[in-house]
């Protein structure tokens, strides 16, 4: 996609990712609709820690796209999920950035989830 231009004129701002060798699973009524040893942790200055999981480990049958994206000038553009589980819907809870930046190209196409919507968020100790 091209060079991030927060990372440009804020050189002073992290954002870091790593890989976790440990399991990462999140939940929401009991409903297991994460489960993955692939997850890249995201730390970033001024956000908790953030978890982002490949697609295929995440329970994609309850999302639903929103119409909602926004713009971090670090990562790129996110592009929203709703999740819907027994009929409860937690509205943009899920993100996913399609064509991060390159700094951030790893992120691509995996799915975090916001943690004060989705309290159940477990990383397992290696």
């Amino acid at each position: 996609m091209g060079k991030s231009p927060g990372h440009q004129q804020h050189p002073e701002h992290k954002v870091d990712e790593r890989r976790l060798d440990q399991r990462v699973t999140v939940e929401v009524d009991g409903q297991v609709l994460a489960d993955s040893r692939d997850v890249i942790r995201v730390d970033e200055d001024g956000y908790p820690a953030r978890y982002y999981f490949p697609r295929d480990d995440v329970r994609t049958d309850r999302l639903e796209r929103s119409a909602t994206t926004t713009k971090c000038p670090f990562k790129g553009t996110a592009r929203y999920y709703s999740l819907n589980v027994d009929g409860h819907r937690l509205a943009d809870a899920v993100w996913s950035y399609e064509e991060p930046y390159d700094e951030h190209r790893d992120l691509a196409g995996r799915l975090a989830f916001y943690d004060d919507r989705i309290p159940e968020i477990h990383v397992t100790p290696a």
